[in-house]
């Protein structure tokens, strides 16, 4: 079995690469391949390969005998350059034929046209599954909601830490289904190995949670009183352009911004992890627990 990782360094595919390597060790016959751009980065139990969503030859040979292949946008860039990669990575597939892809939105809700989770990715992910179904690739689209490393910005986990405070551009009593990358890996890793995987997996805590039920488990967590504090979608734009960039920062308020009237940020648990794959989400204790944070 051969499985190919987009964005094996980064923060979506480096925890589904390690998932992957993990479920295989052992058989003698499996391949992880990480993809980077960087050919002297090395990958503990799984080989590199050099290749650039920019790059139609590259993404083929990536590809070629690949019973699976994970792939997310990256977030952040101009709408025009994400299109491209998604028609390279189409093209790339037809020529290749990997039996299976798994694609992360990233928090972009995809076939609801009424959801507040739809942006500049939308269609292009919508464009990139039909593509990949109608060349008879199976597809398994993975959505989670809002990402709880949000909450480790720098601007964000400080207030916590030195005032007690979690200030985030969202109303206390909105419910949200709170995800991790651990969770999208978790996922991702069951959609890749499975004989028959779904077609789609929501990915995120049911029940859904405010971020008054928010802050008390950071309360728990860090022993110590926290409250929560909503900002504006502009301050917080403003609070991470310095970390993320200006651009990037904009498209995060406007995010926001549109989260400001929703009713919240769930999905029917019937759609879920839980019940799809038969993997629980992490609650938030867990998921700092997981990650060591202190």
């Amino acid at each position: 079995m051969t499985y190919t990782v987009h964005g094996a360094t980064g923060a979506q595919g480096s925890p589904v690469l390690a998932g992957l390597v993990a479920a295989l060790e052992g058989s003698a016959d499996a391949e992880v391949r990480a993809i980077t751009r960087n050919p002297d980065q090395t990958f503990e139990g799984a080989n590199t390969v050099v290749a650039d969503n920019s790059s139609v030859n590259s993404l083929t040979d990536a590809y070629r005998a690949a019973d699976g292949v994970f792939f997310h946008l990256p977030l952040a860039g101009d709408p025009e350059t994400l299109a491209g990669y998604a028609r390279n990575v189409l093209a790339a597939a037809k020529a290749a034929r990997p039996s299976r892809f798994v694609i992360s939105t990233s928090g972009t809700v995809i076939g609801d046209a009424t959801s507040p989770l739809t942006g500049p990715n939308t269609p292009v992910l919508s464009e990139l599954v039909d593509g990949l179904r109608a060349e008879g690739i199976a597809v398994t689209v993975l959505t989670p909601r809002l990402f709880l490393e949000n909450l480790l910005l720098p601007t964000v986990l400080s207030g916590v830490k030195d005032e007690g405070v979690l200030r985030y551009p969202l109303r206390a009593d909105l419910a949200v289904a709170w995800g991790s990358h651990l969770d999208v890996a978790d996922a991702a890793v069951a959609a890749l190995t499975l004989d028959v995987a779904p077609d789609a997996v929501d990915i995120g805590q049911i029940p859904a949670i405010t971020g008054n039920e928010l802050a008390e488990a950071f309360a728990e967590h860090f022993s110590r009183a926290v409250t929560f504090e909503a900002v504006t979608p502009e301050k917080f734009g403003a609070s991470i352009a310095p970390i993320i960039g200006a651009g990037a920062a904009t498209g995060v308020a406007q995010l926001y911004a549109g989260l400001a009237t929703a009713d919240n940020v769930a999905f029917d648990s019937a759609t879920g992890s839980a019940a799809v794959l038969g993997i629980n989400a992490r609650n938030t204790q867990a998921w700092l627990t997981d990650l060591g944070v202190f």
